[in-house]
């Protein structure tokens, strides 16, 4: 079992940064895949990006790729999204998740543990 609770979220201009973390519980939390997700208002959730247990291998969405930054410090049992030139369009509450399968997963379904998520909103 492991839980999550993120915290970082926030209201910033657009251009500025935030620096959202997801902490874990648990003693295995290094051989967890972690991802962070988001949900905007009358859409569906949808992933961002996804750190592999070492913290060697990420993947991103299109949409977040060279502005986004994700990380994990598996000591602290924490996962980190930087987030810079942050749109409007970034505005969702922002989720982080853990998957017990090999390799960094895209999909929600891949993920077995959730956070209870923390409001982004970007004004433009």
């Amino acid at each position: 079992q492991v839980q999550l609770v993120e915290s970082g979220g926030g209201l910033v201009q657009t251009g500025g940064s935030l620096r959202l973390s997801c902490a874990a519980s648990g003693r295995t939390f290094s051989s967890y895949v972690m991802g962070w997700f988001r949900q905007a208002p009358g859409k569906e959730r949808e992933f961002v990006a996804a750190v592999s247990w070492s913290g060697s291998s990420t993947d991103y969405a299109d949409s977040v790729k060279g502005r986004f930054t994700i990380s994990r410090d598996n000591a602290k049992n924490t996962v980190y999204l930087q987030m810079n030139s942050l749109k409007p369009e970034d505005t969702a509450v922002y989720y982080c998740a853990a998957s017990s399968r090999i390799g960094v997963q895209r999909s929600l379904i891949g993920y077995d543990y959730w956070g209870q998520g923390t409001q982004v909103t970007v004004s433009s």
